[in-house]
This record gives structure tokens, sequence and C-alpha cells, in this order.
């Protein structure tokens, strides 16, 4: 997967389900993360 489009799909789940700053930027991270991992299997 791009990693373009990994960041904007990450931006957005991270804006829907982050709750503040903090939150947010975990999440964020986490989906991100996700979804490099999915993309190498």
């Amino acid at each position: 997967m791009n990693k373009l489009i990994r960041a904007l799909i990450a931006g957005w789940g991270a804006k829907k389900l982050g709750g503040g700053c903090i939150g947010t930027i975990v999440v964020f991270v986490i989906i991100y993360y996700l979804l490099g991992y999915c993309d190498r299997m």
C-alpha cells in the first residue's frame, strides 16, 4: 500500500476514533502500523 494512502486512511480513522490530542496520535500510530503489517502479509 502506498505510504501516502496509508497515512490518509490512518489520519481519517484517528480523527474519528481519537478522543483528544494524545489519543488521536496514539490511534494514528496504531492504525498506520496495522495497515503496514497487513500489507506485508
